[in-house]
C-alpha cells in the first residue's frame, strides 16, 4: 500500500502568504495544529484566522490541543533545554488525552496529505518532531519538513 507523504511546518519568521504557498506547493490537504495554545501575536496565525485562510485554499484545519506541549515543556524549549523538552513531552504523550489525540492523528493521516503545525521554524527542538517520529512508525512514511520563505 502506498502511503501519502506527510509534512511539518513552523510559521516562525515567515509571512502568511509564504506559509500558504509552502502548503500549496506540497499539496497539503489537512493542516493539523499541534500547539497547546492556538493563539499567536503574529497576524494570520491564530486559530480562527489560520483556519479561515487555509480553508480558502481548500485545505482543512484541525486543532489537536492534546498534542500541544505542556507549559513546562514550552519553558524548556524556550531555554534551549532539548533534553528537558523531550522528557516532559514524552511523559505527556503517555497521558490518556494525548494517546487519544495520537490515534486521531493516525486516523487523519490515512489517505490524506497532512501537515503538522507549530511555531518553531526549525523542527529540531520542537515537539512536532517527536510527533512526526511517532507517526513515521505508525504509518511507515517519512515526513518532509517544510521551510516557508522567510520575511
Amino acid at each position: 500500500m502506498t502511503r501519502e507523504p506527510f509534512f511539518t511546518i513552523g510559521y516562525e519568521g515567515t509571512t502568511p502568504s509564504a506559509f500558504a504557498a509552502a502548503l500549496e506547493n506540497a499539496g497539503v490537504d489537512l493542516l493539523v495544529d499541534v500547539r497547546a495554545v492556538a493563539a499567536s501575536r503574529r497576524p494570520g496565525f491564530s486559530k480562527g484566522a489560520l483556519s479561515a485562510s487555509v480553508n480558502s485554499q481548500g485545505i482543512g484545519y484541525v486543532h489537536l490541543r492534546a498534542l500541544g506541549t505542556p507549559k513546562e515543556g514550552r519553558e524548556a524549549a524556550r531555554s534551549g533545554d532539548a533534553a528537558g523538552l523531550t522528557r516532559i513531552y514524552g511523559a505527556h504523550l503517555q497521558t490518556d488525552p494525548a494517546k487519544a489525540a495520537l490515534q486521531e492523528l493516525k486516523d487523519l493521516a490515512s489517505g490524506r496529505r497532512i501537515c503538522l503545525l507549530c511555531f518553531e521554524r526549525h523542527v529540531e527542538g520542537c515537539h512536532r518532531l517527536l510527533i512526526a517520529d511517532w507517526l513515521c512508525e505508525q504509518i511507515d512514511a517519512e515526513p518532509t519538513h517544510l521551510m516557508p520563505a522567510p520575511f
